[in-house]
């Protein structure tokens, strides 16, 4: 009894130092990963502001192969609505939206996360030239998540694995736009 009693103690501390540990944890979120593409910027740029292409270089697109999709506007357009259903858990159930266009420099899109779980996030792609035929591409996510779920970014090291994601999509993406 005394062993339980102990072991209760213990995980009732975890939880309450968890707890304190999240009122001091920033509620915000960014992860950003780039990678130079030997193609010139307009090029990139072309490519990247169709929501569509992600089908050929996210990691995200390529978690359930048989996923529903479904668009609504003209991709590459601010307002267009790529929204996926997934029976997978890991791809889940969401819509992404262009929300700004700054051509030819930006893409900026709202994310719409519905199951697993619900959460609204940015996430930008930008391209700048590094010379004529040379771009940099950068991808970022960035998101709130209020207390006490602000603990998760932290439990799930998400700079690490969502930088993962957005690294590995964007090594696709060069190596896509190089063939």
């Amino acid at each position: 009894m005394k062993i339980l009693k102990a072991f209760l103690i213990v995980i009732i501390g975890i939880i309450v130092l968890a707890m304190v540990a999240a009122l001091f944890i920033s509620k915000d979120y960014a992860v950003e990963r780039e990678v130079t593409i030997n193609k010139p910027k307009q090029e990139v740029f072309d490519y990247i502001k169709l929501l569509k292409n992600q089908d050929h270089y996210s990691i995200f697109n390529q978690l359930d192969p048989a996923m529903k999709k479904t668009y609504h506007g003209i991709d590459g357009t601010v307002g267009f609505v790529y929204a996926w259903d997934s029976e997978k858990k890991e791809a889940g159930k969401g819509e992404q939206e262009i929300s700004k266009i700054t051509e030819g420099e930006r893409i900026d899109m709202l994310l719409r996360f519905k199951e697993p779980f619900e959460a609204n996030d940015n996430a930008y792609m930008t391209t700048e030239a590094v010379s004529d035929s040379l771009t940099k591409v950068k991808w970022g996510f960035s998101g709130h998540m209020n207390y006490p779920m602000n603990l998760m970014p932290v439990l799930m090291n998400m700079e690490k694995s969502l930088g993962k994601a957005l690294q590995d999509g964007l090594n696709n993406l060069k190596t896509t736009l190089e063939k």
